[in-house]
């Protein structure tokens, strides 16, 4: 089953201008109406650095010009996304806090206890990008392809080892669809963080990694990491001579990053719509998509209904993971 859904931009049924709020509407006594009316908080549940942080701060200067508010990243790291997420969940449903998500946002539930639903507590706005994953291994490392790699891992059961980020990190679930996927026995070895995993891919430790597009491209092209395939249904033009894992022995395989933003539930319509309108528009600017480009990234809008679809589906497909894996929360 697929782990995410393909979205035409072009089927938002709303068309918002970010035109001055006319006289008759400012005294209206519905707030959607008056939206906004302070500045906008858009809450990151991790540090500065990643990709629903990039992203936000790259196209924010396009949103206070949609909004003629200023809007405000607000990083709230801490307990694998919960407490930032939280946040939002518990805000004022006004549209004056939303929530910048990753897809470690339908991974955090499987691994421990969540004070909010993942899907229930939020209101969709809109998808925002999508990332491939690479499958690397060390230049020394006997395969050089997909079908060799899992002909290797079934000559020797549990001996072959996979890198991650750490427990529950988004590069661990794409190692565990792997694994998944094509029925090998592999042992997962977590990391503090990409830097230290791909040193130890780089150093032939660890025989492969699920890595990020924008964090092993360059790897890549300098000869010192090996690229096996791309995880997404498509090949990237970042690294267009790398065959997609689906393409390489293992069909239907689909499993990428991706970003999206959420407001708390119960937001009013009329809000969501003109944020969705908003993002649709900065994401698909020429100058924005070569942006995402240059970091591994695909702009890819939705509507809202499409981010709700896409969050049960990825769900979905967790769960399974996380079970055949033994993952339980905490």
């Amino acid at each position: 089953m697929p782990s995410r859904l393909r979205f035409c931009a072009l089927c938002l049924a709303a068309s918002w201008t970010a035109t001055a709020v006319p006289a008759h509407a400012a005294q209206s006594s519905d707030p959607a109406a008056r939206y906004p009316s302070r500045p906008i908080r858009v809450v990151v549940p991790f540090s500065p650095g990643g990709q629903p942080d990039i992203y936000m701060r790259l196209i924010l200067p396009l949103l206070v010009d949609s909004f003629g508010q200023q809007i405000v990243v607000d990083n709230r790291p801490g307990a694998g996304g919960t407490i930032g997420t939280r946040i939002v969940a518990e805000a004022t449903p006004d549209g004056h806090t939303l929530l910048s998500i990753s897809s470690a946002h339908t991974i955090g539930p499987f691994l421990r206890k969540v004070p909010y639903h993942p899907i229930e507590s939020f209101a969709g706005i809109s998808c925002t990008y999508s990332a491939p994953y690479v499958l690397v291994s060390p230049m020394s490392f006997g395969a050089r392809s997909v079908k060799e790699l899992v002909a290797l891992a079934n000559a020797k059961p549990g001996t072959l080892n996979f890198a991650s980020a750490g427990v529950g990190s988004g590069t661990h679930f794409a190692g565990e669809m792997v694994k998944y996927s094509a029925k090998i026995d592999v042992v997962h070895v977590g990391f503090r963080g990409i830097p230290e995993a791909l040193t130890d891919v780089v150093a032939g430790r660890v025989q492969f990694f699920m890595a990020p597009m924008g964090s092993v491209a360059q790897l890549v092209r300098d000869g010192r990491i090996r690229a096996l395939g791309v995880s997404s249904p498509k090949r990237s033009p970042v690294l267009p001579d790398v065959p997609t894992i689906a393409e390489s022995g293992l069909p239907g395989f689909d499993w990428t990053s991706w970003g999206s933003l959420l407001a708390p539930a119960r937001t009013p319509r009329a809000v969501v719509d003109r944020w969705t309108e908003a993002l649709r528009r900065a994401v698909t600017r020429p100058d924005i998509v070569k942006q995402f480009a240059a970091m591994g990234m695909d702009a890819e809008p939705c509507a809202p209904h499409e981010l709700m679809k896409l969050l049960q589906a990825q769900m979905e497909v967790v769960a399974k993971l996380a079970n055949a894996a033994g993952i339980k929360p905490q």
